[in-house]
């Protein structure tokens, strides 16, 4: 009777390990099925990163950042960058607050409303382009910049233009 109970303990360990077995290699393989669609997938992404990066790059082309020969002009004043690009900003910023018409924006706006220069892309050590807007007309202006010897910042408009209103 002894005998009999370890064989059918000892069979139904042998059948709960098969079960066991069987059942950890299905998972094993759904996982490795799974693993094979994220790789896939990360393969794709991979590309559009690439892509992304492409296209990020032909589009900061024209940018003060990327432009080593205008950072160079700057850092040959005894400029820090990093620290002038935002005063620049702010100075340009700072002409939001004239009263009167905008000195920047050749446009008047409608209803009482001021232009205001609402972003800033810097091309070059000299030009930059913003945009404006009075909440209903907008345009864009490029402006050229120079930083004076007394760290003073004057603009120069160069060129404006107001978008159609549909």
């Amino acid at each position: 009777m002894k005998q009999r109970i370890f064989m059918y303990l000892f069979v139904f360990a042998v059948l709960l390990v098969i079960f066991q077995y069987v059942n950890a290699k299905r998972v094993f393989e759904d996982l490795n099925k799974k693993n094979e669609g994220f790789k896939v997938q990360v393969e794709k992404y991979k590309d559009s990163v690439v892509g992304l990066h492409h296209k990020l790059q032909d589009y900061s082309g024209f940018s003060l950042e990327q432009n080593e020969d205008a950072l160079s002009y700057f850092e040959a004043d005894g400029y820090k960058v990093e620290a002038l690009i935002p005063y620049i900003k702010d100075k340009l910023y700072e002409t939001n607050t004239v009263k009167g018409e905008h000195p920047l924006v050749p446009y008047t706006s409608s209803d009482g409303r001021k232009m205001l220069i609402n972003n800033v892309k810097f091309l070059n050590h000299k030009w930059l382009i913003a945009n404006f807007s009075d909440g209903e007309f907008w345009g864009e202006v490029l402006v050229k910049y120079f930083v004076n010897t007394d760290k003073s910042v004057d603009f120069e408009l160069s060129e404006a233009f107001l978008y159609p209103v549909n």
